[in-house]
């Protein structure tokens, strides 16, 4: 097979979904779901992002961090780097409001750095101007201690059927 062939191949899982679609919405048309391959304005996104979300809100206490965390990832591209220009986007989409939308922002940001899950630096816009967002998984093992284990298991078993090799604590298996 050459490159073009292998890119076309579907997966096994592909094929399998593909035939369920069929047989129970037979009387679906292509355009009636999201195909990433066809449709402008997707992005790459962890397949655990759901749970990571949910450790964020465990960690943050009452105030949840999980929103503010997948509006960047909303805006990132595949280098994980964003710069925000203008933060008033982000934080209308995280659904903050009211005269304290943006200090809400501000300080959610803030925690996501404080966990290690972004790096910012100052820029036009202010201090979270630049924005590394970094591997949740790798952030995570670093923070396994302060999870509540079930979160971190349920992580870690997500990860392993998906086969997402960067869950582990970097440690050479023997």
């Amino acid at each position: 097979m050459n490159i073009k062939q292998i890119a076309m191949k579907k997966s096994k899982a592909q094929e399998k979904s593909l035939k369920i679609r069929e047989e129970y919405w037979p009387e679906l048309k292509d355009d009636d779901i999201w195909d990433r391959k066809k449709h402008k304005g997707f992005t790459t996104i962890p397949r655990t992002i759901a749970i990571v979300m949910s450790i964020l809100d465990s960690l943050s206490k009452g105030k949840p961090l999980g929103q503010t965390y997948f509006v960047l990832w909303c805006h990132v591209f595949d280098d994980s780097i964003l710069i925000i220009d203008n933060p008033s986007t982000y934080v209308a989409e995280a659904g903050f409001t009211g005269e304290r939308a943006l200090t809400t922002w501000n300080s959610r940001m803030k925690a996501l750095e404080d966990l290690g899950f972004i790096d910012c630096k100052d820029g036009a816009s202010g201090k979270f101007h630049y924005v590394l967002i970094k591997n949740p998984h790798k952030v995570i093992w670093q923070l396994k201690n302060k999870i509540q284990e079930k979160r971190f298991r349920q992580l870690l078993d997500r990860a392993l059927d998906i086969g997402a090799k960067d869950m582990s604590d970097g440690k050479p298996k023997t």
